[in-house]
């Protein structure tokens, strides 16, 4: 008899046990959902990423071109003012 019963709390404890560490279904579609959101979040971040890139390109360009023009405007005022001072 007191192995019957043993048995008999082993098969309890365990479906307990079994029952207790699956997760419901409810819970599945809440992590799924939750899931969705994350993935969309991170879809959005690097569309925001992608275009704070692109910008970051066109300013460095835009400098670039910049400083090319500061460039030959200073050569230009050196020539100027070296062309008074030989006069």
């Amino acid at each position: 008899m007191n192995r019957k019963k043993i048995a008999a709390l082993f098969v309890v404890l365990g479906s307990v046990a079994a029952l207790a560490g699956c997760a419901s279904r409810q819970e599945v579609e809440a992590l799924r959902a939750e899931l969705a959101s994350v993935r969309s979040t991170a879809q959005s971040a690097e569309q925001k990423a992608s275009e704070a890139l692109a910008t970051a390109q066109d300013a460095k360009a835009e400098a670039a071109a910049a400083r090319q023009e500061a460039q030959t405007a200073s050569e230009k005022a050196d020539r100027i003012f070296r062309a008074g001072l030989r006069k």
